[in-house]
């Protein structure tokens, strides 16, 4: 059992400036809570990763949140999808109107990653692009998507496991190794917050 005060009180002077708000403090119990439901016999570092991934991705607001600029100079911006045809191209999509830039926990971007996680979360995002804004949606997909490796085909237990232990390299779950450094000392962080059970 998590011990929910050591966590926030630890949190709140290592990461959050001494201050927490109360939409912050939600976002946390979302991810504890489906934590403790759904995977509290899986390795605690994985949470820690989680939750610095978290951090990073919504700039400390723990909340989902859309991406700056809404992929404005990107091509995941425009009606492309990720693969491309033969002369190397990105493929354009018709079928729906939405535009797949970065939304919520992960910053989930493209037309196919919206759609496998829509596939596996029996949810429409081809067509509510929106959707994965929602807390608890959000929160399943950073789960699921980044124990199953749906963003870049790395999933945790390829960094954290009984024999391997890579809070740098980790950051390939979710994108190559951007601010990997940063995020691996919030992991650190959040899993010092995590340590304490009595």
């Amino acid at each position: 059992m998590l011990n929910r005060k050591f966590f926030f009180d630890y949190t709140r002077q290592q990461l959050f400036n001494k201050k927490l708000k109360q939409s912050q403090v939600d976002g946390m119990n979302a991810i504890l809570d489906e934590w403790e439901t759904n995977y509290n016999k899986s390795d605690d570092r994985w949470l820690a990763y989680m939750l610095a991934t978290t951090f990073h991705e919504t700039a400390a607001t723990m909340q989902p949140i859309e991406e700056y600029g809404k992929g404005k100079t990107r091509p995941y911006g425009k009606r492309l999808k990720m693969g491309r045809d033969k002369n190397g191209n990105r493929i354009p999509y018709s079928d729906t109107n939405e535009i797949f830039y970065g939304r919520g926990f992960v910053q989930l971007t493209w037309y196919e990653n919206y759609k496998k996680a829509g596939q596996k979360l029996g949810v429409d995002f081809m067509h509510n692009a929106s959707g994965v804004m929602d807390l608890k949606i959000a929160t399943k997909i950073l789960f699921v998507g980044m124990i199953e490796g749906w963003f870049t085909a790395r999933k945790l237990k390829d960094y954290f496991s009984p024999t391997q232990e890579d809070w740098r390299e980790a950051r390939r779950i979710i994108n190559g190794l951007d601010k990997a450094n940063l995020i691996k000392q919030y992991a650190l962080h959040f899993y010092a917050a995590l340590s304490y059970t009595n």
